[in-house]
């Protein structure tokens, strides 16, 4: 019967054995992945900060261009409002040219 214990003892130092070495195994693989992982977002930081300032080119490069056709709109707009003005005031020059002679003339006011 000794011998049955001490088999099965030796049996559970075994087991014992072999889960620390699985437990060990476990805390390196698992290690290796954090620093693997930590490598990649690493990495991925370094691919983000090197392609900012092209990022932030195109989007300049956007705005100006977005910028540079609401220019070109009020400037047509501008100029519409600018033929607009001009038609009126050779459509009513006339009258405005009556009205002035007809109030350098009046002698009511004087």
């Amino acid at each position: 019967m000794q011998i049955a214990m001490d088999n099965v003892l030796k049996s559970l130092l075994e087991a014992e054995q072999k889960a620390e070495s699985l437990v060990q195994e476990a805390e390196v693989e698992r290690d290796a992945t954090i620093n693997q992982a930590k490598s990649e977002a690493h990495a991925a930081e370094e691919v983000f900060a090197a392609r900012i300032p092209a990022i932030r080119d195109q989007f300049l490069q956007k705005a100006e261009e977005q910028t540079a056709l609401k220019v070109k709109e009020l400037e047509r707009h501008y100029e519409d409002l600018k033929v607009q003005v001009q038609t009126a005031a050779q459509q009513h020059e006339p009258e405005a040219v009556e009205a002035a002679v007809a109030l350098l003339l009046d002698t009511t006011r004087g």
